[in-house]
Parts: structure tokens; sequence; C-alpha cells
């Protein structure tokens, strides 16, 4: 299963990318979000498509559409279920705006369920009524029906970290390649889309004597603090063709951690040691941040909270996901070790907690996916505060009885086991390198849950690290994992890594996998589904 290649969706796919390579050169490889350029010649009349197209948050029936222009512009879309566009259905979208740097998203709804969807874009510019841009033309799979044909779910995270760019003479961003390659019905993006806090240089040596050489963009060249600038990172992984042509046949469910905005970042952060950073508020920098994450990605807004990040997503009897949020509503980077919950305890927060709990509770689906931006067993460290060790994620490193944020994994892992929840799986990044994790109470300080896997993978295309040591409160034992030999070992040494969950609509099992970027599948195990 290391190549699961369908010509007819590969060629539409390249044909993606090559339209939107074609906006770009048209533009010159710029980056223009504020303004549109100058109307000289007939042909710049016509708008262009820099960045393609992005697929978001499927569900049965629909999915979130996600473009870009160069000047103010409305979307047209076509789609049918045939390569010849028989029976098409043409579509009028919105306006790109300057204010939201042109990006356009559009439900499309009504879509059939399991059925390949085949899709034209273009924009018509505002200014010039009838000038439209060349089409962009792809097809993507929308997931099957239930029983009809086996789910694939593919996760990872960790994009364009560390230092490491687009190197186009070593193949860009390849991990895209092998995502695509692998044919999953939708991607879980872990978090960090961007290294916004992690500039480029034009090259960087390796220890075999050859030179890792970068695109660098304007935005990628320093840390990004204006809108412009974050932005400006979401738009240069645009500029790679195999993320092109991953993003326009592939639905992606994505979430955030921290360095959308900056390292192990917490509301209450001020970056007063960081010299690189004029605007030392990360409250101030997280809410541009935020902004750009939902301009640039293909997220579908909460008609109550516009800017929540934590949703879920429904499959039919197969499959429930439920992204979390493990940044916006945490308290402070600390010691991580009260003994009473409190809002300085909050990972979650008491809303999301609640929210999560009740839909794992009530979901009547085998599998019940937890996507999860950061790790639950895996030590996650973020140097010393007030003289003491503090930690960025759940774990504390005591593997004692639950304290700190430890609070409220068990208070979720206690209530699914009282409902007799079954069949719930976590997937996570962060730690940039992959592993498969079993917790069970016998292992575990505090007891009162039911046994369960945690799947890690990543990075995408960053640095690849590891290992972490393993907390023990939750019980947690390392059944595989893959990391570095090295800290921070670069992309072209193939440890890149990705995950996908197989669940078969017979036997309703599930076979976790874990693959690296070559395609080769480096371990798998396959869960029978339990019975409540």
């Amino acid at each position: 299963m290391s190549d699961l290649v369908l010509p007819r969706r590969a060629f539409l796919g390249a044909a993606a990318a090559a339209g939107a390579a074609a906006a770009l050169r048209s533009t010159g490889g710029t980056l223009s979000f504020t303004s549109a350029p100058a109307l000289v010649t007939s042909e710049r009349l016509r708008p262009v498509m820099p960045g393609g197209v992005q697929l978001g948050d499927p569900l049965a029936d629909r999915v979130l559409f996600w473009s870009r222009a160069d000047r103010p512009a409305r979307l047209h879309v076509e789609w049918s279920t045939s390569e010849r566009f028989t029976n098409l259905r043409r579509l009028t979208g919105p306006v790109a705006r300057a204010d939201v740097a042109f990006t356009t998203h559009f439900d499309l709804t009504g879509l059939p369920a399991g059925e390949t969807i085949f899709y034209r874009a273009r924009y018509e510019s505002e200014a010039a009524p009838g000038a439209f841009s060349e089409p962009v033309t792809g097809a993507f799979r929308m997931p099957p029906r239930a029983a009809s044909r086996p789910l694939r779910v593919a996760w990872s995270g960790d994009m364009v970290g560390q230092g490491w760019g687009i190197d186009a003479s070593r193949g860009g961003l390849r991990i895209y390649d092998a995502l695509r390659r692998a044919e999953p019905d939708v991607f879980l993006h872990s978090g960090d889309n961007i290294y916004a806090d992690g500039p480029l240089l034009p090259e960087v040596p390796l220890p075999d004597g050859t030179v890792w050489r970068n695109l660098v963009t304007e935005a990628k060249a320093k840390v990004a603090e204006t809108l412009d600038e974050y932005r400006g990172n979401f738009a240069y992984n645009l500029l790679d063709p195999h993320a092109r042509a991953f993003n326009a046949s592939v639905p992606v469910i994505a979430q955030w951690d921290d360095h959308e905005v900056v390292n192990n970042w917490f509301h209450e952060l001020v970056l007063e040691n960081d010299p690189r950073y004029t605007e030392k508020r990360v409250r101030v920098l997280a809410e541009r941040a935020k902004q750009a994450l939902f301009e640039f990605l293909p997220i579908r807004r909460h008609p109550d909270e516009p800017g929540r990040v934590y949703r879920s997503f429904s499959y039919g009897s197969l499959l429930d996901v439920f992204v979390v949020d493990m940044r916006s509503y945490r308290g402070a980077n600390s010691n991580n070790r009260q003994r009473e919950a409190s809002a300085a305890t909050a990972l979650l927060g008491d809303t999301q907690l609640a929210w999560l709990e009740r839909g794992l509770v009530s979901s009547r689906a085998t599998w019940k996916v937890v996507a999860s931006d950061m790790p639950i067993g895996l030590v996650v460290g973020d140097g010393q505060r007030n003289g003491e060790p503090s930690f960025e994620a759940v774990a504390n490193a005591d593997g004692g009885v639950p304290s700190g944020r430890e609070h409220e994994i068990a208070r979720l892992l206690g209530a699914l086991q009282q409902a007799r929840v079954r069949n719930v799986v976590w997937v996570t990044a962060d730690v940039h390198y992959c592993a498969a994790h079993h917790y069970a109470p016998d292992r575990a300080a505090f007891t009162a849950f039911d046994p369960f896997w945690e799947f890690v993978a990543g990075p995408m295309h960053a640095g690849t690290f590891g290992p972490n040591a393993l907390d023990g409160t939750f019980g947690p034992e390392v059944r595989f994992q893959k990391f570095a030999s090295r800290p921070n070992q670069p992309p072209s040494d193939d440890l890149q890594f990705y995950g996908t969950l197989d669940i078969d609509p017979v036997s309703r099992a599930l076979t976790a996998a874990l693959w690296d970027v070559t395609g080769a599948r480096l371990w798998s195990v396959e869960l029978p589904p339990a019975r409540s």
C-alpha cells in the first residue's frame, strides 16, 4: 500500500498545480496582499490564482472550497461527477476582497457521498467584467457512504520548521507528494501549519558537505509580527507544486498549535527577551495569526464563534472526528503540578472539555478519533519559569496521580469509562518523530479509564528530533517509535513521517500505520472494534 496512485486523479492534481504555477509566473512569483496590480494591457485585466485551490472540512455532502485571487474578483466554480463534465453544476461564489488578502471560502454543498468530484474554478474581475482567470481544474473524492468502501484518514503536522524551507533541487515539500499518493479520503493537519517564528536563511550547510538552498520570500526572511507577515508564511507553502497538487485533490481538516504564532505561546506571554520582535505582546500576535489562519486555510467558520478552531466531523457509522484546540484556552505554562484543577491548569478549558465529553459520549460511530495538536503522555518541556522546570503539553514528568493539566485528561478519561465509550483513538504530532503509544490502567498511577491508543506522526517538513520521555500517570507504553539520530535532522534524510487510519466497512476493524516520506510503511496494528 505504499503507492496507491489513481492515474486520473494524479493527472488532475498535476493540472491544478500547473494552473497555480502559471498564476505565480504571471505575477513574477511575488506575494501582494494589500493592493491589486495596475491594469496595463488586456492580459493584465485577467485575474490570476496564486496558490491554486484548497479543499477543507469535508462532511457527508459538502466541502469547503478555498482559493485566492490577485485582485477584487468573483469566484466561479463548476463541478460534476463526470470527468467529461456532463450534468455539471455552475455556482457563483464570493468576491475576493483586499481586507481578507483576496482569499475566498465557498461551501460546495449537495455533493454525493463516495463520489469523485471533478471541478473547474476561475475568477472574474470586478473591475473588468468578462475578464476571467485561467481555470484551475482538479478532482477529489468524497468520504464513502456507510459500508460502501474502506475509509482512509491520514494525519501529520509540522511544516517548514527549524530553517528547512523549499529547496527545489531536493524535491521541495516531498511529503505532500507522498500523502497524495497515499490517497486518503481526508487529511488531519495536526498543527504547526507554518513556522511564523522560524525565518529562513538562503543556505544551510549539511553534515555531508552539501548545502540546503532555501527559497526565501520577504515574509520568511524574519519572524512574523504583522498580519501581512503571517499571511506570507501561509502563502509560502503554496509556492510548492507538491503542496498545490495535494491541496487540489485531498480535503484537509486543519488545526493549529504554537508555531502559527510563536514557540510555546500562551496569551499572557510577553516576549521581553527576544530581540527579534518589536511587538512583544503575544496576545496581539495571536490575534493577527488567527486571522491569517482562517484566511489562508479552508476552515469552516462556526456560526456562533467564528474564531473557534475546535469542531467535529461525522462520517456515518464508521467514524466521528473531534478536532481539539490546546492553544486558545490554556493557562500559562508552569511547573504543571497543581494538585487542584483551576484556571491555571486549563488546557482545553471547561467549555471545550465539556463539548468533547458530550460529543464522544453521544457518538454512535464505531470509531471516535480525537485529533490533538499535542500528545498526552510525552513530556514536552518549556525551559524554566520562576526557577522551576516548565511544561508545554499535558505531561509534567512526575508519573504520579494527575496534577496540573493532567486533571482535564483524567476527567475526560473517567467520564468515557463511566459512559462505556469504546474505540477512542488519539492522533497527534508536535514532537517531530513518529510513535505508537498504548495506554492502560494496569501501568498507570490513575486507573479510572479504559485502555486506548495514541499515534504520533510528523514532522511533515521540518527538523526531526526525539524521542521524548514518557510520563507514567496514564500508563503509556511505547509500541513503536522512529526518531532522529541527532537533533534537527533535515528533510533530505527521509525522516519525515505521516500516519494513516483505515477502517474496514465490513469488519469495522481499524488499521493504524506509520509511514515515511518515501512511502515505506514502518509499522502497523489492526484494532478490532470493542463492543460497549
